[in-house]
């Protein structure tokens, strides 16, 4: 029996090991865009690519990774995706002309995408005991909470002493000895072939095709313009596809998302406040990092290393703190509790100067949204996947992994018009190019702090407060979901 625990653990570190591959590319690219387009010789226009290919492949397939991993087996999805992101990092390594590093981009998105939601949703298979499953939750958040700054480190120490192909090049060792090991230490996949239903394919490439053009709106929403025709045609055509995705899953026998799920209290408020919770954290991690560089002059280097103190706090507290508040408050308690953290975080960073110290101005408020990060993500998601059967729980993880990038990509969108805005009206007003761009981000702060106001208002109003039962201990299917079989108080809740 210990022997079982040890292997789960062991799993679960090597799950993470795979998953902050993930996190880290997220920033690490960043950083060494300069170079890329110094030596690809890639203009303005065209660098974003490099980005966006990535993205567009990322969120386009996180619904559909996760829910392949339901029909085909998690262990077998999660393998997959290792080998598509790895040999993908070894093609953008390789990289001798833009075409193939953006193709090879796209691959990574791919790969990141099936890695990303099938780590979840392992996760929640694996620990079926409460207490486990919420320390387990808070060892990924503490691997997400380190992944983002140690990109933009890793990045730029990578590109400075060899070159830009080694950023893509260091996730070679790393997925080879993560596919190598959970071949050894993952549970087998349950179901043979002949028990598993078929793929809804119409669902398939109607969602990921929604998916895709969404994101592609919402990340070149400010520089191609909101009212512009590109981004309002791009946003109808992925309106009308999702209109079409919810018709055929009304509709077919086995539908790739069962539209029951929504039913589940908990599962579709967790996802709301995790659009906006992501739409206020996408707000600061973005405008803190101007307000450092822009107002206070910061280096690259020195940006980051700012934002180890939230890092750490975020780690520590994710991994020490926020399991033993969900044991013993349930879900709902640190759920609002960290987004009120939030807004009084943000709300600090609204008021800080144009010659603002470091220790006085940045470092509180870094703490607190480190502190509110580490006890608020576990318990949204556990809320949005725990009341899933385990033959749904890729799909639960897909849809949160939607939420959470959809809404940090159009709540970025919108702060960033906000601010443009606000700066704007500064400088015709005749204010120094400081003091019109701090008055900008001031006003992102605020928007921020209003997207966890609502979150803390729906976790208060909506989400029932008892922690997710176990999987196999009485969670019931998406075909149960408005009630049957769930004990008395939680049908309640889920009606």
């Amino acid at each position: 029996m210990e022997t079982n625990a040890q292997k789960r653990w062991l799993a679960l570190y090597i799950l993470c090991l795979g998953d902050i591959m993930i996190v880290l590319d997220s920033t690490i690219v960043n950083v060494a865009l300069p170079s890329i387009r110094a030596d690809l010789g890639f203009s303005q226009a065209s660098l974003a690519w490099v980005v966006n290919a990535y993205l567009l492949t990322f969120g386009g397939f996180l619904l559909l990774g996760g829910r392949l991993g339901d029909l085909y087996g998690q262990r077998r999805l999660f393998l997959i995706g290792i080998v598509l992101f790895t040999s993908a990092s070894l093609a953008c390594g390789l990289a001798g002309s833009q075409e193939f590093l953006i193709g090879a981009r796209a691959v990574q998105g791919l790969g990141g995408a099936i890695v990303s939601v099938v780590v979840l949703s392992l996760i929640m298979i694996m620990f079926t005991e409460p207490a486990e499953r919420a320390k387990a939750m808070g060892v990924v958040g503490f691997v997400l909470s380190g992944g983002g700054t140690a990109g933009v480190l890793l990045g730029g120490v990578l590109t400075d002493v060899l070159s830009w192909h080694w950023i893509f090049l260091v996730n070679i060792p790393v997925g080879v000895a993560v596919f190598a090991l959970c071949v050894i230490l993952l549970p087998a996949d349950g179901k043979r072939a002949d028990e598993r239903p078929s793929l809804d394919v119409a669902g398939a490439v109607t969602v990921t095709a929604a998916l895709m053009l969404a994101t592609y709106a919402i990340v070149n929403g400010n520089e191609t313009g909101w009212t512009s025709g590109e981004t309002l045609g791009l946003l109808a055509g992925a309106a009308v596809l999702l209109a079409v995705f919810l018709t055929i899953e009304s509709r077919v026998s086995s539908p790739l998302m069962p539209l029951g799920l929504f039913r589940f209290r908990n599962l579709s408020t967790a996802n709301a406040i995790g659009v906006l919770m992501a739409a206020a954290m996408f707000g600061w991690f973005f405008f803190s990092a101007l307000y450092l560089q822009q107002v206070l002059g910061y280096s690259p280097l020195e940006v980051g290393l700012a934002f180890l103190p939230s890092t750490l706090v975020w780690g520590a507290s994710s991994l020490a703190v926020s399991d033993k508040l969900i044991v013993r408050y349930g879900i709902k308690v640190p759920m609002i509790a960290g987004l009120l953290l939030f807004v009084i975080g943000l709300l600090l960073f609204a008021r800080a100067p144009v010659d603002g110290s470091f220790a006085l101005d940045v470092l509180p408020g870094m703490i607190l949204l480190g502190f509110a990060g580490g006890i608020t993500f576990n318990p949204i998601l556990m809320a949005a996947m725990g009341d899933v059967s385990p033959t749904e729980a890729g799909l639960a993880s897909g849809i949160v992994n939607t939420a959470f990038m959809m809404g940090g990509a159009l709540g970025l969108a919108v702060l960033a018009s906000l601010a443009a805005s606000r700066t704007d009206s500064g400088l015709a007003s005749g204010d120094a190019t400081a003091a019109a761009l701090n008055s900008g981000f001031h006003a992102a702060f605020l928007g921020g702090a209003a997207f966890a106001v609502v979150g803390a208002v729906l976790a208060a109003v909506l989400l029932h407060p008892t922690a997710a039962p176990a999987h196999g201990e009485g969670a019931a299917t998406a075909d149960q979901a408005g009630g049957e079989g769930l004990p008395e108080e939680q049908g309640a809740a889920a009606r």
